[in-house]
């Protein structure tokens, strides 16, 4: 029979992250632990959520997030679109950070392969992510080219 895991600790996940051959640095700030890794070059953390009442030092959940530095201007409706259109993780601008973010929870118990299962879709949403940020980007400087087209035609009758 398969163990079930119904809470994760920072070294649990380590385990895990390492595990599937990425590489993982603990941090602490301001008293809270996240885990920090990246992949196809390409950073981010891991969050803890909701305390585990079993164990201290546990938890029942926990966010991958990626956030990007926002140089200039997005265009309207980047982290919408992705949103209406993208299922297992959001997208939000915070300040000056494109923020992508993915929960992960483990609280009624889920295998080892269930986690793995998770990184492996994080991994998949990351070259995604940067995939649409360039095609978004393309695609609404063409749209903004067209309009400007249009209006110059509409200038000249």
């Amino acid at each position: 029979m398969t163990q079930l895991i119904s809470h994760v600790s920072p070294q649990s996940l380590t385990d895990v992250l390492q595990a599937a051959g990425y590489r993982v640095n603990q941090t602490e700030q301001n008293g809270i632990v996240q885990l920090l890794s990246a992949s196809q070059g390409i950073g981010y953390a891991v969050r803890f959520g909701n305390p585990a009442v079993a164990e201290q030092g546990s938890y029942v959940d926990f966010t991958f997030s990626c956030a990007l530095r926002v140089q200039g201007e997005l265009p309207a409706g980047v982290a919408e679109q992705w949103n209406a259109t993208r299922r297992f993780a959001r997208l939000s601008l915070q300040g000056e950070f494109l923020v992508m973010e993915m929960d992960v929870v483990v609280a009624a118990g889920v295998s080892n392969d269930h986690l793995r299962g998770n990184l492996e879709l994080w991994d998949r949403l990351l070259q995604e992510f940067i995939v649409y940020l360039r095609d978004f980007t393309q695609n609404g400087a063409a749209q903004t080219a067209k309009v400007a087209v249009a209006e110059q035609e509409e200038v000249a009758l």
